[in-house]
């Protein structure tokens, strides 16, 4: 059974935003006019997008300064900081959404990062690559050594990932924390992988709220 191109009843296409999938099933997600806080925005190519096209109220953080300059020349309000401190400044409820795309599993403390997220926005987003998917668990056990694939290309010295999880983890630490999902939305390249995700999507996206 080839596992390259699902049937469309299994499978919808997801089109690209800024060449991510994940950017446009987040700007799906996101309502016009809301307050949006972009952790680890890099240039803010997200909420400049956001900004133009929905006419959000963006805020972004990131902690390089070369990407801030670019995020400010783009017109977005884009502070230079650690996203993992950064979010104490900020009251209860300040936004409607705070996203992080991409960077939960570089962060040192994941689980603090996602209670602030949640205690400055009414929903959270996270998407995340999924260290499940079939293909980085075959690139394991072959070669015996840390996989290397298109979503984790990086060798294991100079990965800035430091937190290897799955869309199982994600959900038991959901459930634990007694949070309520929105949406869950699973990606398989330019596709939605309705089928036993955990194996089969390669990046998951979740909206979620206390």
């Amino acid at each position: 059974m080839s596992l390259a191109i699902d049937p469309p009843r299994r499978s919808a296409l997801v089109h690209e935003i800024l060449g991510r999938s994940d950017y446009a099933i987040i700007s799906d997600i996101v309502e016009p006019g809301s307050q949006v806080l972009d952790l680890g925005c890099g240039e803010a190519e997200l909420l400049a997008w956001l900004s133009e096209n929905k006419n959000v109220k963006a805020r972004g953080v990131e902690i390089n300064p070369g990407k801030v300059q670019k995020a400010i020349a783009k017109g977005v309000l884009v502070y230079q900081g650690d996203l993992e401190t950064s979010l104490r400044d900020y009251p209860d409820l300040t936004f409607d959404y705070v996203i992080l795309s991409q960077t939960l599993q570089q962060t040192v403390r994941p689980l603090q990062v996602l209670k602030e997220m949640l205690r400055v926005g009414r929903r959270a987003i996270v998407a995340f690559p999924n260290f499940g998917h079939w293909r980085v668990r075959w690139s394991h056990l072959v070669s015996g050594r840390s996989p290397r694939t298109s979503l984790f290309p990086y060798d294991w010295y100079n990965s800035p990932n430091i937190h290897f999880f799955t869309i199982d983890d994600f959900e038991d630490l959901i459930r634990s924390q007694h949070w309520k999902v929105d949406k869950r939305i699973f990606l398989r390249g330019p596709h939605k992988a309705g089928f036993v995700p955990n194996l089969m999507a390669e990046v998951a996206v979740y909206l979620f709220h206390q």
